[in-house]
């Protein structure tokens, strides 16, 4: 997926939750994304977050460590 779409989505989540107090609302970006997003898109967000893309809203940065860790398998060989 693109990078931007990715930031995109990721932040329309945290606009979302943005009407919440603030723990309840970062607490619901990471916990949408753990149940909704499958591994691979989680992974790379986690990439772009964790190289400092700037793009992200700040819900999405705080929920980052309250995310469920992914490792995605190398496609096997045949």
């Amino acid at each position: 997926m693109s990078p931007d779409k990715l930031i995109h989505m990721a932040n329309q989540i945290a606009a979302f939750f943005r009407s919440k107090p603030h723990a309840e609302g970062v607490a619901g970006v990471a916990d949408h994304i753990n149940k909704f997003w499958e591994p691979r898109m989680r992974a790379q967000l986690f990439e772009l977050v964790d190289g400092g893309n700037t793009g992200f809203d700040s819900l999405v940065i705080e929920a980052r460590p309250n995310m469920t860790p992914v490792t995605v398998a190398a496609p096997s060989s045949p």
